[in-house]
């Protein structure tokens, strides 16, 4: 028994939810999103999402609650939005945007210069005495994690410092270093 999918998704006002030929429309005030489906049903019953399954095997048991998530999180996006916070730890680690243009400059020899998506608004904050932050915000949350995960990869955050790229209120594992 799917306990995630089993509940429903309640449909916020402004945001209508449309279902055709195996596909899901969610538009709201921030933007459309759009998702396929399969072996499960969704249905839109009394200004709720419902997913229901047809049979009780591996399969669709993992689809029923993955698709339950997935309409959740089209949901609050196109109402409310996501964030991710990035925090760049490091001495001379800069960040700075010109538009959808993202300069970072991480240690290396040559700045990193990082295209991102339409979709997505970028700010750059940099206050003397604090580390600088990239918020990433858009309505499509799969879209802001993939692009935060880009920026992190860059320089990951080194277990003896810390030093890198890491998000925001993430702890860190930390090594002792060598011992005298």
């Amino acid at each position: 028994m799917s306990r995630i999918g089993n509940n429903p998704v309640a449909i916020p006002e402004g945001v209508t939810v449309d279902i055709k030929d195996s596909v899901v429309t969610v538009k709201g005030k921030l933007g459309e999103l759009t998702q396929n489906y399969d072996t499960v049903e969704i249905k839109v019953e009394d200004g709720n999402v419902l997913v229901t399954r047809s049979a009780d095997n591996k399969e669709q048991k993992a689809k029923h609650g993955l698709y339950r998530s997935l309409m959740n999180n089209m949901i609050d996006g196109v109402s409310k939005g996501w964030t991710k916070e990035l925090e760049l730890v490091g001495v001379g680690y800069r960040a700075s945007n010109q538009g959808q243009k993202l300069d970072l400059a991480l240690g290396f020899s040559h700045n990193i210069v990082l295209n991102i998506a339409p979709e997505v608004k970028i700010e750059t904050i940099s206050e003397k005495g604090k580390n600088p932050v990239i918020k990433l915000t858009s309505f499509d949350k799969q879209l802001v994690g993939q692009v935060a995960a880009k920026i992190r990869s860059f320089r990951k955050p080194e277990p003896y410092k810390g030093k890198g790229i890491k998000f925001v209120g993430e702890e860190l594992r930390r090594k002792a270093g060598k011992s005298a």
